[in-house]
């Protein structure tokens, strides 16, 4: 069975990536995804999760770092430097990535506060 971390790292081609955002985008738009949105903002993310979201922000880090303009870049340009972002700096993202994730999971228990709070408020 694939777990979530298999199926995140996968790669996928440019045509996949496109088809999957044009099905996401208007399934993100129904009642039932909005729903399990919010519920979703009411739990804890198990660590897994945390690992991608912390190594997803520490890429980023890097990114505007040494590319300040990766926003204006095409999407080949964009792909090439993040394979030279991870090529140089692979090793130094895996590292404080692992930081930052302990870093949110901390943060994750007030995050679940607010937002309960912010739908009893509602």
């Amino acid at each position: 069975m694939k777990n979530f971390k298999d199926l995140y790292e996968g790669v996928a081609s440019v045509v996949q990536r496109k088809k999957l955002a044009r099905r996401m985008s208007k399934l993100a738009k129904s009642p039932v995804a909005q729903m399990k949105k919010q519920r979703a903002m009411l739990r804890v993310r198990n660590p897994t999760k945390l690992a991608v979201l912390a190594r997803k922000k520490t890429i980023q880090k890097f990114r505007d770092k040494f590319y300040p303009s990766y926003k204006e870049m095409s999407l080949q340009q964009r792909v090439k430097v993040d394979q030279m972002v991870m090529q140089k700096y692979g090793v130094k993202i895996d590292k404080i990535a692992k930081k930052v994730a302990k870093q949110l999971q901390k943060l994750e228990i007030e995050r679940v506060k607010k937002a309960k709070e912010g739908q009893r408020n509602a």
